[in-house]
């Protein structure tokens, strides 16, 4: 026979898991990896400022710091931290006032990165299930409170010397 206590306690503790279940959803956590600079305090800002919806997807919970994700399954990943990029021969886009790089060597996921920004953010976006602009326009807000340094340049943009032959 259980002693009363006991069985009190057991079912107190079992109340608190199931409301606990209940309140979290069914969904898991998204696992992903920290980027080298995740605990960069103006990661945490961005983090903060992630919207609930991005391209009509809902936000999920992540198991690292300075990450994010929507949709279910997920078809936007974020990562703030990464290795802010150098000069490149990538595409350069400018939206909403954030410039990103474009890599679509994976396509059709697309990996953007913002250029000119310390730390950087990494979006990895399915272009199967979701608009890659929209994404960056969503997430435009939270991005920048990262002051930009720097600014995409294109071919346009180079001023050579007159007397250049």
């Amino acid at each position: 026979m259980i002693p009363r206590f006991t069985a009190l306690r057991v079912s107190a503790a079992a109340t608190v898991l199931l409301g606990t279940i209940l309140l979290t959803g069914c969904a898991a956590a998204v696992p992903l990896q920290p980027a080298a600079d995740a605990t960069n305090p103006a990661c945490a800002d961005v983090v903060v400022q992630l919207p609930e919806l991005v391209s009509d997807e809902p936000i999920r919970e992540t198991n690292a710091q300075a990450t994010g994700a929507w949709g279910d399954p997920s078809a936007i990943l974020l990562h703030c931290g990464v290795t802010v990029p150098g000069p490149t021969t990538l595409p350069c886009l400018t939206v909403n006032g954030i410039d990103w790089i474009e890599d679509d060597s994976d396509a059709p996921l697309y990996r953007y990165t913002t250029y000119g920004r310390d730390p950087a953010v990494e979006l990895v976006i399915d272009s199967g299930k979701v608009s890659g602009t929209n994404t960056l326009v969503d997430l435009a807000s939270a991005v920048s409170g990262i002051p930009a340094t720097a600014a995409c340049v294109g071919a346009e943009d180079v001023e050579f010397p007159s007397d250049a032959p």
